[in-house]
């Protein structure tokens, strides 16, 4: 099996031509392969006319293979090995999802990073900027968190650093910085509240779909709440059943839906 690794592209706020680009320079990399099935799982697959382009785009490249795009945070259940239960997502973005037993599906948040993704690493570089720069303004100390922030993006000073922080366009870039809120946990308590902000906001998008699946488990995945220990132990907290770690790769489960078609 061959992995390759590439940028990732919103299928439904991300300009199609980038996401055509980017999708077509990854499979180049895979080579010539003709797969009996397909599964992508793709951040605004759930727009229907979004999972449709790229549902298209696929099904010209691998003529003749079946083919099913999903919502990403679906493979998170099927890499767990679950057919049912919650799973949360922070990474870039945020997102919740729920698959009952019986297929039905639910979702919160996942809104992309201009509108929500409340607790993710957008959000959290977000609330930090927003904090300094509330400091600045009211002639506080920006703290440790400031100086991180500004170090992180160039900056010489607030003002420079709102504009290094409009001249990056890429959600990814934004959610880099959200290493400066972590590292600075011990020293500043702007930062200890945000990542507590920043649990409380994961947590709620869990606690309505515990209406579809009441037992759980919920599975948490993505960079930042994987990684991030106090991120993590701050929404195990706040949400009130089992949480588990996704442990597999996400795209194993795009392998194990993939490998449904053919059953």
């Amino acid at each position: 099996m061959t992995d390759v690794i590439g940028p990732g592209a919103n299928v439904a706020t991300v300009e199609w031509r980038l996401v055509e680009e980017r999708l077509s320079t990854l499979l180049d990399e895979l080579g010539a392969v003709a797969p009996d099935a397909c599964c992508a799982g793709a951040a605004g697959a759930e727009v229907p006319a979004a999972g449709a382009r790229l549902h298209e785009l696929l099904a010209q490249r691998f003529p003749g293979s079946r083919v099913c795009v999903v919502h990403d945070s679906r493979l998170i259940l099927a890499a767990a090995g679950l057919d049912a239960g919650i799973a949360l997502v922070a990474g870039t973005g945020s997102v919740g999802y729920a698959r009952a037993r019986d297929g039905q599906e639910a979702q919160r948040g996942g809104w992309g990073w201009m509108v929500g993704d409340e607790g993710s690493g957008v959000w959290i570089t977000r609330e930090a900027a927003r904090l300094v720069m509330t400091r600045a303004q009211n002639g506080y100390p920006i703290g440790t968190l400031g100086d991180a922030l500004l170090a992180s993006t160039g900056a010489s000073d607030p003002a420079q650093l709102i504009a290094n922080l409009h001249s990056m366009h890429e959600a990814m870039e934004w959610a880099a910085l959200a290493e400066t809120v972590f590292a600075t946990e011990d020293s500043d308590d702007g930062s200890r509240e945000i990542v507590h902000r920043a649990a409380k906001a994961l947590s709620e998008l869990v606690v309505p779909l515990l209406r579809r699946c009441p037992d759980g488990p919920v599975v948490l995945a993505g960079g930042i709440l994987l990684n991030r220990p106090t991120l993590e132990a701050g929404v195990r907290k706040m949400v009130p059943v089992e949480c588990v770690r996704l442990e597999a790769p996400p795209v194993e489960g795009a392998l194990r839906l993939a490998e449904g078609l053919l059953r």
